[in-house]
């Protein structure tokens, strides 16, 4: 972690932010929580977001790419490997879920509540923690809106998102006022790499999934 961290130092850091109504995410997760719970799962939003990054990557690949050492060539990478920032009794943990593009959002919720119970045990293995190609940040589960997430080269990119906020938002273009649930999302891209249009769209994929979340279900092989 300190080698990729002084690493980053390096990395021309492109910034994106945006908020997200996950009113429908949150309605979804309640009622298939319990379905979660009847096999011994913990069903939280990071699944459907790790899921929904996933799919995004597939109509913008650039964003599951890394530099090799050379900095001067390109990898694209057939396989989704999102690392998940996990905080442990022994400080930061960046956990690995393999192959998510294969992984169903209740696969990958059985392999993010065994990271998450291996990161509190001090028992990830080596494979655990390594090949991740992009990563996902959940400060919001510790507190706050809104952070500067940092990239772990040779990652192009990664994500952070905050706490859950009810609030007050206007219907379209029309006076009236609903409360909503509102959640803010930071990307971070490495600018030699990704532009900030490409960021953008890559963003609002992942964030129109979030909205809906049964599109989701319209795009899983």
């Amino acid at each position: 972690m300190f080698k990729h961290m002084t690493a980053s130092l390096q990395v021309p850091h492109m910034c994106y932010g945006d908020e997200v109504d996950v009113t429908n995410l949150k309605r979804t997760r309640a009622e298939l929580k319990p379905l979660a719970e009847a096999q011994n799962m913990k069903l939280t939003y990071m699944p459907f977001m790790i899921k929904a990054a996933s799919l995004a990557m597939n109509e913008y690949p650039i964003i599951n790419s890394s530099l090799k050492d050379d900095d001067t060539s390109l990898i694209l990478h057939k396989n989704h490997n999102i690392g998940v920032a996990m905080d442990s009794p022994r400080g930061l943990a960046v956990a690995v879920i393999h192959n998510c593009q294969t992984l169903s959002i209740l696969d990958i919720t059985q392999e993010l509540n065994r990271l998450q119970e291996a990161a509190m045990n001090g028992t990830l293995s080596s494979l655990d923690v390594s090949g991740a190609t992009m990563s996902l940040s959940n400060i919001g589960s510790v507190g706050g809106t809104y952070m500067s997430p940092v990239i772990a080269p040779p990652q192009v990119s990664i994500g952070a998102v905050g706490k859950i906020q009810r609030l007050p938002r206007f219907v379209g273009d029309s006076d009236e006022v609903v409360a909503v649930d509102i959640m803010n999302v930071s990307w971070a891209g490495d600018h030699r790499v990704i532009d900030g249009a490409m960021l953008a769209r890559f963003s609002n994929t992942w964030k129109a999934y979030l909205q809906n979340p049964a599109t989701m279900m319209l795009c899983m092989k």
